[in-house]
């Protein structure tokens, strides 16, 4: 599409008109009852390609015991008559319990969960069981320093234990083990079993002193943590997962990695966190939103607490009130202020040093806070990071955690025997054993599609890649007003805009001579990024009243700059510009000709094209109009349940055409997985959702036809969300359809697409990866659902991961080899790269325009620690509207 060409409302609504609707048809359609769609079962396997003999990291596990029975009890763990929360004091509690009680508990042992359920391999001697335990370990309290004070109460802080524990066990259901034959064969309500014994796992890792995230077990090993710079390490553990497969119930082990604190004094990671040499240059603030949520042990006490905050003033000047310890009245106790300092100097005898100048750390709540130096905290052994991390430490992340497949096998080798999973003595009871070998499968390998490029010339790629250096673009865009921008000090504009335009030649784009080359003044570099932006484009819109077609921004920094969201967003809602950022310190020939790739897409050129999308013979594609639809959801960063999800949806354009796509983006509930605004009908009558622009775009750009066929790629939603895509999002696009006036509804297809799993194929005969268009249907796949592994990509670093393909639903009705094709040759498709990807191209565009509008309004970092100020009666964060793009760029492809 040429970026000239804008959408006319009027000329779409002659066409396919689109009449708001009165109240009684909108109530109508609101109430209307949609089709009932359900997951379908596999119709097949493929059999186009070569064969290939593969290894997956899936254990064959038998069952000797096929009669055994699981019984489920659920545990209440009582202190002072309040239940006991936290895995870790829970599991110490039930431990002991059975060192004491095993002859009570009949000699049976048990999976515990850390909370509430508790499992056994046979019944207990009774249903109901009631029992006393005591810790060797005693938790020592210690004065509360909060205004609780005030009434001359010396309490112990709640989170302070005494030794004696009240727990019952109370039977709930018995589960069969022979219901896992249940679930492998494909009915997913009966899998409490599998449940029961991922808990096992869970358990047995917990023994060991793992730090357990979900399925994923991580040992406090210090030849598996490396540092990854500012504080934090990278922990490499396991995960280890039973699975129902075709082939029998198997053990799904990989290699897992997560990040943690570097533990030790709070005061150090400060430093290394802020890159700072000394403690005096700690900026504060920052250090109060990096150490919320996280735990500390307080030396003085040997205590473990969650940091809340810091205090407003320095532990010398921080008051606080208390009740004298020789005051023996409680009803007329007087208490007298105190700072924290004199407190631990007089009641501790502690002398504090350089932390009675620093904040203190708030341990305790909201509005009765616990005060302890910082000097007397460190940060626990095993504790998980879950804020976001910079792009350097990502780099990093990434290079520590890449391991060829060969070391990858070896290790899931020796995690497995050290598991020792054979000698689990509730393994034992219910005679469970784990094969120690790969579980072999075949493989097929797709062929990779044939490309066309200018001139009619092929491209025919190669392990997955194929060269552009010597070819010319499919349909190069002129461009005739263009600008240059530096933010940069370092990048020579004048240069830069000679090499762009001798290589735009050679990619047959005639590039004209930039109207300017505008620097920044370098006075304005100390101003904040909003102002740095609206002053350089007020330069522009002085200069040239009439806006360029295209704007060149040099960054001045490498990675995420803080010029980056502010100028998009001016560019794209306000300015009506496309616009390209470059980094001034990669500047190189390649990087040119990787850069005219972007801004060919751009500005609505195609680079290549499919050889059958060219011809248009794409098989089932071509017999009707067809739209494809990429669907992602972005989320704020870890911890951060105050900042909205962006929803973003790519729709394919030009039928028969299957490369080119626009986007349409909203913003919804923090967290929210479910994309709600598909379908979003207004007082006005009209629908304002993000599919009425995408089926406008489609009539508009494929000659006025209506598509028939739909094809839906979903991507990051779980097994359990399946029911959620088909009874809400696909029935939202139904409806949307059905408000543009159509009575006949499309045929769908619909796809997930998971890349969040842990199956890993290998070549059993060779150590490479597995080459571009690997696929697999057999074995290792659901026992009845339609799913499949392929790889598409070819994997330079470390172990290639597959994307484990889910077919929904497929009313269009292909031929599995055709389904596979066709998803093989959506990989190919990408505009910005010369190289297959992992996923389809519309999932990966979908989730640049995510990634991107989530810049484009710096959501996080506008969103204010106070924005609970702004929380609706029924406790919900209000969502902000996101800015809708210009309508000269909203039908261009920004985000590539």
């Amino acid at each position: 599409m040429d970026r000239r060409a804008s959408t006319d409302e009027a000329e779409i609504d002659q066409i396919w008109p689109v009449k708001p609707l009165d109240t009684a048809s909108r109530v109508k359609l609101d109430g209307w009852n949609p089709p009932k769609y359900s997951v379908i079962d596999r119709n097949g396997t493929g059999s186009d390609g070569r064969r290939i003999s593969l290894l997956a990291n899936h254990f064959k596990v038998n069952i000797n015991v096929p009669d055994a029975v699981f019984y489920q009890y659920t545990v209440d763990v009582l202190q002072d008559d309040k239940s006991v929360r936290g895995k870790r004091i829970c599991r110490k509690i039930i431990d002991k319990l059975y060192k004491i009680y095993h002859s009570d508990l009949g000699d049976r042992r048990f999976a515990y969960d850390g909370e509430r359920t508790l499992y056994t391999v046979g019944p207990l001697p009774q249903e109901k069981l009631n029992f006393t335990v005591e810790l060797e370990e005693v938790f020592v309290g210690c004065e509360r320093m909060d205004n609780e004070s005030s009434r001359g109460l010396s309490k112990r802080p709640k989170w302070s234990f005494s030794k004696h524990f009240k727990v019952g066990i109370v039977y709930a259901v018995s589960i069969p083990l022979k219901s896992i034959a249940v679930a492998l064969r494909g009915a997913e309500a009966e899998n409490n079993a599998l449940r029961v014994l991922d808990v096992l796992l869970r358990q047995q890792a917990a023994n060991r002193g793992c730090l357990v995230v979900r399925q994923s077990f991580f040992h406090n090993n210090s030849t598996n943590i490396v540092d990854v710079g500012g504080g934090v390490n990278c922990v490499r553990g396991f995960f280890s997962s039973f699975r129902p497969t075709q082939g029998g119930l198997s053990l799904n082990m990989d290699v897992s990695t997560t990040l943690i604190l570097n533990p030790g004094p709070v005061i150090d990671f400060l430093m290394t966190n802020q890159n700072v040499k000394e403690a005096r240059y700690i900026d504060w603030e920052k250090a109060k939103k990096m150490l919320k949520n996280m735990r500390v042990n307080a030396t003085h006490r040997n205590m473990e607490f969650k940091i809340i905050g810091l205090s407003d003033k320095p532990c010398n000047q921080q008051y606080f009130q208390m009740k004298p310890r020789n005051c023996n009245s409680v009803i007329n106790a007087q208490t007298v202020d105190i700072t924290v300092s004199e407190y631990f100097s007089e009641y501790c005898g502690i002398k504090l040093t350089f932390s009675s100048f620093f904040p203190c750390l708030d341990v305790g709540k909201p509005k009765r806070p616990i005060y302890l130096p910082i000097e007397l905290c460190s940060l626990v052994p095993l504790h998980r990071y879950t804020k976001t991390i910079s792009p350097m430490q990502r780099v990093s992340l990434i290079e520590r955690s890449r391991q060829k497949p060969p070391e990858r096998m070896q290790v899931i080798e020796d995690a497995l025997k050290n598991c020792c999973y054979g000698a689990d003595p509730v393994f034992v009871d219910c005679g469970i054993s784990i094969d120690d070998k790969f579980t072999p499968v075949e493989g097929r390998v797709l062929e990779s599609p044939k490309l066309k490029v200018g001139n009619n010339n092929d491209c025919i790629p190669h392990n997955g890649r194929w060269n552009f250096n010597q070819k010319t673009f499919l349909k190069p865009i002129d461009i005739d007003r263009w600008v240059i921008v530096n933010f940069s000090a370092r990048c020579d504009t004048s240069r830069l805009s000679r090499d762009l335009i001798d290589c735009g030649r050679n990619k047959g784009m005639k590039i004209e001579c930039p109207l300017a080359l505008i620097e920044e003044d370098p006075q304005q570099r100390r101003e904040g990024p909003c102002t740095r932006v609206e002053k350089m484009l007020e330069l522009i819109r002085l200069k040239y009243p009439r806006a360029p077609e295209f704007i060149l921004c040099a960054l001045p920094e490498r990675k995420i700059s803080d010029i980056y969201g502010p100028w998009k967003k001016k560019c794209l809602s306000e300015f009506g510009v496309v616009t390209q950022c470059i980094s001034p310190l990669k500047i190189s020939n390649q990087y040119l000709s990787n850069l005219l790739l972007k801004i060919n897409s751009k500005l609505g050129g195609i680079n290549s094209l499919l050889a059958i999308e060219l011809s248009s013979s794409i098989p089932i594609i071509t017999d009707a109009p067809t739209m494809i639809l990429g669907m992602d959801v972005s989320h704020g960063s870890p911890g951060r349940s105050d900042v909205p999800s962006i929803s973003a949806v790519v729709g394919s354009c030009y039928w028969p055409h299957i490369s080119r796509y626009r986007a349409s983006m909203r913003t919804q509930s923090p967290k929210l997985e479910t994309i709600d605004a598909l379908y979003k009908p207004v007082l006005s009558g009209e629908d304002d959702g993000i599919m009425r622009e995408l089926l406008q775009d489609f009539y508009r750009s494929s000659n006025y036809c209506k598509p028939k066929q739909i094809i839906v790629f979903r991507d990051g939603v779980s097994n359990t969300q399946f029911n959620q895509v088909l009874d809400i999002e696909l029935v939202q696009i139904v409806k949307a359809y059905k408000h543009l006036g159509e009575t006949d509804i499309p045929k769908f297809t619909v796809i997930v697409a998971q890349k969040n799993h842990h199956t890993k194929l290998f070549q059993a005969n060779a150590p490479e990866n597995v080459p571009p268009g690997t696929v697999v249907d057999t074995q290792i796949v659901h026992p009845k659902n339609y799913d499949f592994y392929m790889c598409t990509h070819a994997g330079m670093h470390g172990t290639s991961r597959p994307t484990h393909y889910h077919v929904l639903i497929d009313e269009i009705g292909f031929s599995v080899d055709n389904l596979q094709n066709l998803i093989n040759s959506l990989s190919y498709v990408n505009q910005r790269s010369t190289s297959a990807i992992s996923i389809v191209a519309p999932i990966y565009y979908a989730h640049l325009a995510a990634k991107q509008m989530a810049q484009f309004i710096k959501l996080e970092d506008n969103m204010s620690e106070t924005s609970s100020g702004g929380i609706t009666c029924d406790g919900k964060v209000p969502v902000p509207e996101l800015p809708r793009l210009h309508q000269v760029v909203e039908s261009s492809m920004f985000f590539c």
